[in-house]
């Protein structure tokens, strides 16, 4: 069977596009490789999602799914591998366990965080560790917490928790940051964040939730034990669009370069919500990229 679409990730921009594709009466394959949600799952509460206040990740994702099995989606497992473009200008979308074709395709293949990968770190995801201070940053308001990294996004990140926490430690490896100096001289005149430098996370420990980061000078070798109620990951993300280098353009770093009407450099490929080259990742830019990319291919499908 040759679909209308295919839609590449079944993150909250995957999952728009199908409903809007399926709302339109396209023929539609969904594939995703792990867990459908995205990394929105991994967030206990969201509240800065309209109109569904106090919710979890978990539960806006299994509503956004419902929504689209309603409509009658087909969502299929597989790790896409590759995408070929026929002669015809179909396409061959190529997972670890088949092959599709489809007249157009839309990629949401999200974004993996950059983990520590130290002892502890996975079972306390969502449970004190997290990657988005403007996402969970309240959930730990008048609380001590740390921030991991050197770059613009680690102190941002650290400047938002100052106005929410009670402390903010700001761990980075290095003697210098990164960051941009006009954010590091707002960092420097807030009172109530310590920077902790040539530091790094060795363990993170907690009962359930977590309750406190094992850390390691790098230049003297000598630990300590830093008590927080949570703990930020700052240091870098990594797009998955390897396997579309060939096809769409992709930015240095890895992300798909597309048009405001989120085409890519390949007619008949579009792309949505965080694996796109952009300024801002959140949930509601990841909705708003699934939306307009599904009507860019309804209107290109003709």
């Amino acid at each position: 069977m040759k679909y209308d679409m295919i839609v590449v990730g079944a993150g909250p921009a995957g999952m728009t596009a199908a409903l809007y594709a399926l709302r339109a009466g396209k023929s539609l394959l969904l594939i995703e490789g792990q867990a459908y949600g995205g990394q929105i799952v991994q967030s206990q509460k969201v509240e800065n999602y309209p109109g569904a206040p106090d919710i979890s990740g978990w539960e806006l994702a299994e509503q956004m799914m419902n929504q689209i099995r309603a409509l009658g989606v087909k969502l299929v497992a597989g790790n896409v591998t590759g995408i070929e473009k026929n002669a015809d200008g179909d396409f061959l979308v190529k997972t670890d366990a088949d092959s599709y074709e489809a007249r157009t395709v839309i990629l949401a293949t999200g974004v993996g965080h950059r983990k520590l990968g130290v002892a502890g770190e996975e079972a306390l995801i969502g449970r004190g560790v997290s990657f988005c201070a403007t996402c969970d940053g309240m959930f730990f308001r008048r609380r001590e917490v740390a921030v991991v990294g050197g770059g613009n996004t680690a102190v941002q990140d650290a400047l938002v928790l100052s106005e929410l926490c009670a402390k903010v430690y700001l761990i980075h490896r290095r003697d210098g940051f990164r960051a941009e100096e006009r954010l590091m001289e707002r960092l420097r005149n807030t009172e109530n964040v310590t920077l902790l430098t040539n530091t790094v996370v060795s363990e993170m420990k907690g009962d359930g939730r977590l309750e406190s980061l094992l850390l390691r000078n790098v230049k003297t070798d000598a630990t300590r034990e830093l008590f927080v109620a949570g703990v930020f990951e700052a240091v870098g993300n990594l797009p998955r669009n390897a396997a579309f280098s060939d096809l769409v353009a992709l930015d240095p770093d890895g992300y798909i370069v597309t048009d405001r009407d989120c085409r890519t450099s390949c007619e008949g490929i579009f792309a949505a919500g965080d694996c796109c080259q952009k300024a801002v990742r959140q949930l509601t830019t990841a909705t708003a990229d699934g939306t307009v990319a599904a009507l860019s291919a309804i209107e290109y499908l003709g």
